[in-house]
């Protein structure tokens, strides 16, 4: 396991600097001008230097030479700087030092390192998406392990018509709809995420429940209903097979059964879309944070395409990317982990 593990993250490196390329050649490609925001006044030469100032002068290989060099080198510097210097885990380390004040990437909106502006809205983001994908994932497993085992009972008929439901509806327009019943007609949670509320005591932490509820129920529902499908589908098939026969023949109690042999069974292709739905629940955040306005790393990103800004964009669409291929690496090592016929080594 250990020499898969190492193995697909050596592979994983060609690949991140493949994906960072393709983005960066179609930001380069996509229409835009950075320039489109700056007053008419200004005069083209001015308007030239600041192209010049921004780099846009210079050809693209040199551009995305230079992207490289200060994601993968500056900007781990200033990570390892921060840790050994500012962090609970490493804080007690002495200070390494590393970074000296070579360029880092910079957002042409704000103009200020676009890590640092991440490192900001992250925790936001954290809050309402990771709220929200474990509340999904701990409902849709007893769902669909339910409705495999009663099937085309009313459970699995309820579960089925609500999977459909969150499979079926938009997160731009269930956002709109829950917006619409519990904001404007009953009253009942505040539609526009305040991210500047923090939690001190126990009145704040409530009111930061209850405006945490929509986006989580919306961004839960998507996640619910593709995950409790899959793990119905995948008990379905394994419900069937000879070694469940045999431990029932065998005098097994049918709780030891179901949920030791058949769940560890029928997890492992689940696991696959649990792992890959992390990113894409980023993905779904993007709408969602719109929707209710919260201040995080989709708002965060439709805000730099609106301003072509192409470093925070970059820089974006490449964390998306390496989630991908880090929960890629994360589902297969679970493989090993559920299944003992599976083995890298």
């Amino acid at each position: 396991m250990l020499t898969f593990t190492i193995r697909r993250l050596l592979t994983a490196v060609p690949t991140l600097l493949f994906i960072s390329l393709v983005i960066f050649l179609l930001l380069e490609l996509a229409p835009g001008d950075p320039m489109a925001q700056v007053p008419l006044t200004v005069p083209p030469e001015v308007k030239q230097r600041m192209r010049e100032a921004l780099g846009l002068g210079e050809p693209v290989p040199v551009r995305f030479y230079k992207w490289l060099v200060q994601m993968f080198w500056v900007e781990p510097k200033v990570f390892i700087d921060w840790m050994t210097r500012d962090s609970w885990l490493l804080g007690w380390l002495p200070d390494t030092a590393l970074y000296g004040g070579e360029q880092r990437v910079i957002s042409w909106q704000t103009r200020s390192p676009v890590m640092d502006i991440i490192v900001q809205r992250l925790p936001q983001t954290l809050w309402v998406v990771g709220m929200a994908y474990v509340i999904g994932v701990l409902i849709a497993l007893p769902i669909g392990i339910i409705s495999a085992y009663r099937q085309y009972s009313v459970f699995d008929q309820v579960g089925t018509f609500v999977s459909m439901i969150g499979f079926s509806i938009p997160p731009f327009f269930s956002g709109v709809v829950v917006i619409v019943i519990f904001s404007v007609q009953l009253g009942w949670f505040p539609s526009i995420y305040d991210t500047t509320h923090r939690v001190v005591d126990w009145e704040t932490f409530k009111v930061q429940i209850s405006q945490m509820v929509m986006p989580v129920m919306v961004l839960a529902l998507q996640t619910t209903a593709q995950i409790s499908r899959f793990m119905r589908a995948s008990m379905l098939d394994n419900l069937g097979q000879d070694y469940v026969r045999t431990a029932r023949a065998k005098g097994m109690r049918e709780r030891t059964v179901v949920l030791i042999h058949v769940l560890r069974n029928s997890m492992i292709p689940v696991v696959t879309v649990i792992a890959l739905g992390v990113p894409s629940i980023f993905g779904g955040a993007i709408i969602t944070e719109q929707i209710f306005k919260v201040n995080g790393i989709g708002q965060l990103f439709i805000t730099a395409l609106q301003a072509n800004d192409l470093p925070m964009v970059l820089t974006v669409a490449f964390i998306f990317a390496f989630l991908i291929v880090l929960f890629n690496l994360i589902a297969d090592v679970l493989y090993g982990v559920l299944d003992p016929r599976i083995r890298y080594d």
